[in-house]
């Protein structure tokens, strides 16, 4: 997959779960290349959480994708995201969600799109519904009978990571509390994910810190200055009187 077409492959292809990003985190912790680390997943996935009996070897393919696409062998321009959330996963293991989440989002900017669609719908009512994400997705991504199936593999992975809660009607999905991110360094990197998800790796930081696709997180107060001097990998432009554009640097 080259970097053009993960900004229009719907490629999440099965819910996914955040254990399994645990593990993958581990694989390329102990060097495992991109061919062994599948291996490794493989045999993982046999007893792996979030399953009820032992996975197809089409859905382990399809799980390992996602793992090695955020993890192990992630794009080019993806790999300093990865190797800078790892070495703040050393310190804290509490930001495992928040860490899994962006490089998800990077590798697959469908997780973003789906998320984005949500947290637009959470800030105008206490609930969303399947269907309201699906028909706003089939807007950008055309009425492919796949946009629907990967939609809900995404939403049920929400659940399962714990960002929303199934309510009584089903197919009905309310907010969790929010996660504070407290740590100055992921949230400059959270920023860096969305640039990456981002055709044009730019974006007001307004607009960015209000992302909709970060709907299950609470940012710190940030300006452009502050992101400036904790990252050389995003660049801030000063525009108008008081606005400021984020853009990646070309390496």
């Amino acid at each position: 997959m080259t970097i053009f077409d993960r900004f229009n492959k719907v490629g999440i292809q099965r819910e996914l779960h955040i254990e399994w990003f645990d593990q993958a985190a581990r694989l390329y912790s102990m060097g495992f290349s991109k061919t062994e680390a599948r291996q490794e997943i493989f045999s993982y996935l046999n007893c792996a959480p979030g399953f009820d009996t032992t996975p197809s070897k089409q859905t382990k393919t399809y799980v390992a994708n996602a793992l090695i696409k955020s993890w192990l062998a992630p794009d080019d321009d993806i790999v300093s995201l990865r190797n800078s959330v790892w070495k703040l996963l050393q310190y804290n293991v509490n930001i495992r969600l928040p860490v899994h989440w962006i490089l998800l989002g990077a590798a697959y900017p469908f997780w973003f799109s789906v998320a984005t669609v949500i947290g637009r719908l959470l800030n105008l009512q206490s609930q969303v519904t399947q269907l309201q994400v699906v028909t706003r997705l089939k807007e950008k991504y055309g009425d492919r009978q796949t946009v629907s199936r990967r939609a809900r593999y995404v939403i049920r992975s929400f659940v399962a990571w714990g960002v929303l809660t199934d309510v009584e009607t089903k197919g009905c999905y309310e907010k969790s509390s929010p996660i504070v991110i407290s740590d100055d360094r992921l949230a400059v990197l959270m920023l860096e994910s969305a640039l990456l998800a981002t055709p044009e790796s730019k974006g007001a930081l307004g607009m960015l810190l209000n992302n909709p696709a970060f709907f299950p997180f609470q940012f710190p107060v940030m300006t452009g200055d502050f992101i400036s001097q904790r990252s050389d990998r995003i660049e801030v432009i000063r525009y108008g009187l008081d606005d400021e554009l984020l853009k990646l640097k070309v390496k």
